[in-house]
């Protein structure tokens, strides 16, 4: 079996939310680990979605950048 091993990645995010295309916060920062932007993105929506306790399927979208830190 090959090593399926994947590296981490710091990212973070600081920015405007949206709730179905509405600002709902001006000014939101946040940071997780993930494998790619696409995964830090979608942790990143979780995180405001239980920092908020908004349902689960609430239309949650981050649309400012997400930046990956660089490892010093």
């Amino acid at each position: 079996m090959p090593n399926t091993k994947s590296v981490t990645h710091l990212y973070t995010y600081k920015g405007t939310v949206k709730e179905f295309e509405r600002i709902v916060d001006h000014r939101w920062e946040a940071s997780t680990l993930a494998v790619s932007e696409k995964k830090a993105r979608c942790n990143l929506v979780h995180q405001y979605k239980e920092k908020t306790k908004r349902a689960p399927c609430s239309k949650i979208t981050l649309p400012g950048k997400i930046v990956m830190v660089e490892d010093t």
